[in-house]
């Protein structure tokens, strides 16, 4: 879509190819300049939004959108990153027209400008994951009475270990205490829980989620790792239950860890992120309305990335990547995530791999009551 023409050894003009795929493309796209025009749209896009698009192609395209547009939080990702982003199950709304759910998709071009694709038959990933990870809960409730008994003797090893040890290793000896209580309060909801139960939700400061998480991968999983983190200190409480928020982000970052140390280089690294998504919305379960969850935890890590035949199926259960692993760690982030209303995503390429979680933010009411 540059206006030099450029060929290929057989003489093709390659440039032509890409304006003709552009153009057939069955996919609705549209190209954002960096002031914020809109300067090419394909046919399914046309089609998609009739003359209002064409019309509006004359003046500032993200001027136009709404306050909060999901559109906007996605082209401004890829700015930001460099590089393709996509956001799944997002609500969009255009031109005066009836709000509708799509995934999306933004790309740099390399002049600055923005490649803008919808993909229009998209089911919400927690919703989907939900409904496909319902064995994890029957697999619990067999594994809890195991769980409980060795958890009793780790508890009380602990606590000896913490009356004499050192002040220095007093604080290690105590974090196993409260972890061992955390997985016993996980197990105990596990034995009672339905399918269909939501987890009891409160207020809750993420980043207080993700100190913790950090804290335990820093003197385990990650030991020897660049641990890096970057957070938003303005985003407000998301609503959820505190130990079920630790165990996704725990299970994420020991996934990260995993993959980073199995560069074998010593430069192995994970980063966290936190920020504000204006405009992202998700259906958590089927039948629910649309709810905002803009809150987005990122864990990055520098690994080899997910083989490409595991991606489409990398949230069920017993899908691995490792030689003895069972599969299930990332079936239960998922199936947890899933019912706190948020979404899991992920992209990967080798050398970069993003787990990307959203959630919804807690109202007035729920910070007074």
């Amino acid at each position: 879509m540059s206006g030099q023409t450029k060929t290929s050894k057989s003489g093709i003009d390659l440039n032509g190819l890409k304006a003709a795929a552009f153009d057939l493309s069955p996919e609705p796209a549209m190209v954002v300049s960096a002031d914020g025009a809109l300067v090419a749209v394909n046919e399914s896009a046309e089609a998609l939004f009739g003359q209002g698009l064409g019309l509006l192609a004359r003046g500032r395209f993200l001027a136009a959108l709404p306050p909060g547009s999901a559109l906007v939080s996605l082209i401004n990702r890829a700015v930001e990153e460099g590089g393709p982003v996509r956001e799944r199950g997002v609500e969009i709304s255009l031109f005066g027209l009836p709000p509708f759910e799509a995934d999306g998709a933004a790309a740099p071009l390399g002049d600055g400008s923005i490649l803008l694709s919808l993909h229009l038959k998209s089911g919400n990933l927690g919703a989907e994951r939900a409904d496909n990870l319902r064995s994890i809960v029957g697999l619990g409730r067999i594994l809890a009475h195991e769980i409980k008994n060795p958890l009793a003797g780790i508890r009380g090893a602990a606590q000896l270990l913490k009356s004499g040890a050192k002040a220095e290793d007093a604080p290690l000896a105590q974090l196993i205490v409260d972890e061992t209580d955390r997985v016993r309060r996980l197990v105990d909801r596990m034995e009672a829980f339905s399918d269909d139960a939501p987890p009891s939700r409160t207020p809750v400061n993420i980043h207080q989620v993700l100190d913790r998480v950090r804290a335990l991968a820093a003197n385990g999983v990650a030991d020897g790792l660049s641990l890096r983190e970057q957070y938003d200190p303005s985003l407000p409480p998301t609503l959820g239950d505190e130990d079920q928020l630790i165990q996704i982000f725990l299970n994420l970052v020991k996934n990260a860890a995993e993959a980073a140390h199995s560069r074998g280089d010593g430069r192995g690294a994970i980063s966290i992120y936190t920020a504000y998504r204006h405009g992202v919305r998700v259906r958590a379960a089927k039948g629910q309305n649309l709810r905002g969850a803009p809150l987005e935890v990122r864990v990055v890590d520098n690994g080899p990335g997910v083989p490409a035949h595991l991606r489409d199926s990398l949230f069920q259960p017993f899908v691995t990547t490792k030689t003895y692993g069972a599969g299930l760690g990332l079936a239960l982030v998922a199936k947890l995530v899933a019912a706190h209303g948020g979404l899991i995503d992920f992209e990967s390429e080798p050398g970069r791999t993003v787990f990307r979680v959203l959630l919804p933010i807690a109202s007035e009411e729920d910070l007074t009551a």
